[in-house]
């Protein structure tokens, strides 16, 4: 089970798409506002949310309107015919004057509800917004690894733009093109590397994989951050433990998705 940190109340708010914007060859930005943004609990770092948004078809987004982990429940004894989809991304900006929240998503092939979503989200469509609170939970001063691929690339960013002035990290971003890599606001002491996976067909995750086993850290880190497709999770984790001797507790290990394998509906 990974440890995270969540809210005190948490229900699903709806709000709308004010703003969509396609930031480079793989990703966009959704930006939502609305009222009920007022009950938002900014956390930082890798704060994420389910969000929630109509399938094709569907005139009107039927919300759950349980709090705590009772949405679910009632997600399941909906019809599909009147279901929402509901995907995990990670909150990137929330502006609490303004009661706007920024939401990026990776942009692929295949027709992915998420995908879909972010192309073709308009003004005025409605999103449905539920908190689900921090997984990276920092010992304070110590030297860190963060590890991401595509998926977990927001969070990663969230995550150096929250951080003290003092961090010191060694930071893996991989991305399927050269066009995704962007300047990085971080903490002096962060070693951001970005690998660009480009059209040698490789899975996502095996570059990052490669380079930390040519240059990975001279010795365990205190804490290390690692997101991602599974098998770049667990075989990251799976390094640090055996052959890195990093206690078990020190690795926030996350397998957002599975290569090959579609998420549920």
């Amino acid at each position: 089970m990974i440890k995270r940190r969540t809210p005190e109340t948490r229900r699903p708010l709806r709000t709308r798409v004010l703003r969509a914007e396609r930031i480079s060859e793989h990703f966009a930005v959704v930006t939502v506002g609305g009222p009920e943004l007022a009950d938002f609990v900014p956390m930082g770092f890798d704060q994420w949310c389910r969000v929630f948004f109509r399938r094709e078809g569907q005139r009107d987004l039927r919300l759950p309107t349980a709090s705590g982990n009772g949405w679910m429940r009632q997600c399941m004894l909906m019809g599909k015919a009147t279901r929402p989809w509901v995907r995990n991304y990670t909150v990137r900006a929330f502006r609490p004057e303004a009661l706007e929240l920024d939401i990026e998503i990776v942009v692929h092939e295949g027709g992915s509800p998420g995908s879909a979503f972010a192309q073709g989200a308009r003004p005025g469509d409605e999103v449905g917004i539920f908190d689900e609170g921090i997984t990276y939970l920092h010992p304070g001063r110590a030297r860190q690894l963060i590890v991401a691929d595509e998926s977990a690339v927001p969070a990663a960013l969230a995550i150096l733009e929250c951080a003290p002035a003092d961090l010191e990290a060694t930071v893996f971003l991989e991305v399927p093109a050269a066009s995704d890599i962007r300047q990085v606001r971080a903490p002096a002491g962060a070693e951001v590397h970005w690998l660009a996976r480009g059209g040698r067909g490789r899975r996502p995750g095996e570059v990052v994989l490669d380079a930390l086993g040519a240059s990975g850290p001279p010795e365990p880190p205190r804490y290390a951050w690692i997101a991602g497709e599974s098998r770049l999770a667990t075989g990251i984790r799976r390094w640090l433990t055996h052959e890195r001797r990093a206690p078990r507790s020190d690795v926030a290990s996350m397998g957002y998705w599975r290569a090959g394998r579609a998420s549920p509906g």
